[in-house]
């Protein structure tokens, strides 16, 4: 069975959003919607130092979960909405009917 390459992209963007700090970060950032979020916005809400609520964001923009627009000394983030449904609609047709194979119990 070959490695789908759409599957390699879902496992990077499933990696990304595998950590806590990250999780709210994305919450946070899908709370202010379409507007986004500069970096000391996010930074103030979470009990992380700045640089390491960086290395987060730019885990997240490479992954393609969210951009970022730099504005002089600010940076602004926002989420990629359209990422964020299609990993979501991914995640959950692992669950559809069928996907599942038995698994039996051994002694």
């Amino acid at each position: 069975m070959a490695i789908d390459h759409d599957d390699v992209v879902l496992a990077a963007r499933i990696k990304a959003l595998a950590h806590p700090a990250r999780l709210a970060i994305v919450r946070a950032l899908h709370q202010v919607g379409g507007g986004g979020c500069c970096c000391g916005d996010i930074v103030r809400d979470l009990p992380l130092a700045q640089s390491t609520v960086s290395q987060h964001l730019k885990i997240l923009r490479e992954a393609g979960l969210i951009r970022g627009q730099i504005d002089g000394p600010r940076s602004c983030y926002c989420l990629d909405e359209t990422v964020l449904a299609a990993v979501t609609e991914a995640v959950s047709g692992l669950a559809q009917p069928g996907m599942s194979a038995k698994c039996t119990e051994h002694p």
